[in-house]
């Protein structure tokens, strides 16, 4: 009995972490909604909702360090903190391995001056094109920049970070 209603209560709160949180379902950096050969249990190349149901309580249970059949802030914290982890790790290799030009596996301040987005940004945010960006100038780009986030926010290809932290 007491089994049967452990069982019940991670059901449950598996339920409820994946209707509140999707995080668990991304996978890499290029946003896909769940690592598909993971929840894919049987191998068939389809994925069922009962699959899907399997992986979700799976992940929340992984999630609960007490095994207590609850995630507290603290869990559900150490789980986003871990994705977080994961998602800065591949963005600063794949940084690293696009601007590194001496081969040592490290940036140096010249190598980091030839990121093209902050020159492209300053180039976008500088509205009179007078060479100096105003705080009024910034406050615009950035609500330019939150305006197209919610237009293309649920499409294909928005965000990239975004899709890497699974739509959260």
């Amino acid at each position: 009995m007491k089994t049967q209603k452990t069982v019940v209560l991670l059901t449950a709160a598996a339920v409820s972490v994946a209707a509140l949180s999707t995080a668990s379902f991304a996978k890499g950096p290029h946003g896909f909604m769940f690592p598909f050969e993971t929840v894919d249990a049987n191998k068939d190349g389809k994925v069922t909702e009962a699959e899907l149901d399997t992986y979700r309580a799976t992940a929340s249970v992984a999630m609960d360090a007490n095994a207590d059949g609850k995630l507290t802030v603290e869990e559900l914290t150490a789980a986003h903190l871990a994705r977080l982890t994961e998602v800065a790790t591949v963005m600063a290799t794949e940084m690293v391995e696009r601007l590194d030009t001496d081969g040592d596996k490290a940036l140096s301040a010249a190598e980091m001056a030839t990121r093209p987005m902050p020159a492209m940004l300053f180039e976008r945010a500088d509205a009179d094109k007078d060479g100096a960006v105003t705080k009024a100038e910034v406050d615009a780009m950035q609500d330019k920049m939150k305006q197209r986030m919610a237009e293309r926010a649920g499409k294909p290809g928005h965000w990239r970070m975004w899709d890497m932290l699974g739509g959260n």
